[in-house]
């Protein structure tokens, strides 16, 4: 039975491989799309998803961008409405399909590679924990792709919902060796281990700090290091073991020149403070009415001095940007 249908399957690729080869693109085209009504009606499954595998990747051969991402679609609903269970042979294929899209022809790249990963997070991690940002096998390889395109933006974003801390080290290794300033050497690691601390990863978060400070040129080894936001995130990593509160508290106060080095860090401590140390979150001010009321009579006292300055007023928001511009 088995046998019959892989003939079967074989047969109809024989066909549609006949009609690319002699340029009948658009034929085969809707051919494809009418094997996927037919066996989804019939739940042929698994022979759909070989055919329409197969098919993507003959289009993409014959530079058929348009057509094979359409198709490349249509395998991720396959797999979706079959609930198959990520595994890494179908994860390959799909960023093998992904990296056969041309980023500046096909605008459904993004479409399929979230479609791809919704459907991931159906399966489980390594340490069999439910995903929720997708796999993170998956992510390791879309951000491998996003690597070699010298998307490192998005190479970055994908490696930091890996589990691949020594490649997401390698990567910004070559980001900052190529477009950073010598001055933020550090930072680039800082942000990332912060980051895979809040993402609760901090055994990548320690992979990718050490891989970062052991490969990159320009850092002597250590601990100690000569740079005190690199010896306050091997501290922290320390600190993040023990989950001890009051070291956490005076390493952040010791290091409070590092920290302000960049607003976004007390964002991240705040949170790790709550993830690996049981700290309460920062109370934010009540905005009452009281509060709401002073805020615009100072704001139309403000306005009326600028106008009878004959100054035109100023927003906040609008001083903000004239601060970005100039920074």
């Amino acid at each position: 039975m088995a046998a019959g249908r892989l003939q079967g399957v074989q047969r109809v690729l024989g066909k549609l491989q006949a009609s690319v080869s002699a340029g009948n693109y658009y034929e085969a085209h809707q051919m494809y799309r009418t094997l996927y009504f037919r066996y989804c009606a019939q739940k042929k499954y698994d022979e759909l998803l070989e055919l329409l595998y197969d098919g993507s990747m003959l289009f993409f051969r014959h530079d058929q961008q348009a057509s094979g991402a359409d198709v490349s679609l249509l395998y991720v609903d396959v797999l979706t409405k079959s609930e198959t269970q990520p595994s890494e042979i179908y994860i390959n294929k799909l960023c093998g399909l992904f990296a056969m899209m041309k980023a500046d022809e096909v605008p459904e790249r993004d479409v399929f590679l979230a479609s791809a990963l919704r459907w991931s997070i159906s399966g489980r991690s390594p340490g069999n924990q439910q995903l929720k940002t997708g796999h993170p096998l998956l992510h390791r390889s879309i951000a491998q792709i996003y690597w070699q395109e010298k998307n490192y933006s998005m190479a970055r974003y994908h490696f930091l919902h890996s589990t691949d801390g020594p490649g997401c080290a390698k990567m910004l290794v070559e980001l900052h060796t190529q477009q950073g300033y010598a001055s933020e050497i550090d930072l680039f690691i800082a942000q990332a281990v912060l980051q895979y601390l809040c993402l609760r990863n901090k055994s990548t978060a320690n992979e990718a700090f050490k891989s970062y400070t052991s490969q990159h040129p320009c850092i002597k080894r250590g601990p100690p290091y000569l740079l005190p936001l690199l010896n306050f995130i091997w501290f922290l990593l320390q600190a993040v073991e023990s989950g001890k509160l009051p070291v956490f508290t005076v390493l952040c106060e010791q290091y409070q020149l590092s920290i302000k080095r960049d607003p976004s860090y007390r964002d991240y401590l705040d949170k790790i403070g709550q993830i690996f140390f049981g700290a309460v979150p920062p109370q934010q001010k009540p905005q009452g009415l009281f509060s709401n009321f002073l805020g615009s009579i100072m704001s139309a006292m403000e306005n009326s001095d600028s106008e009878e300055d004959g100054r035109p007023s100023t927003s906040g928001s609008q001083k903000r940007m004239e601060t970005d511009e100039l920074d």
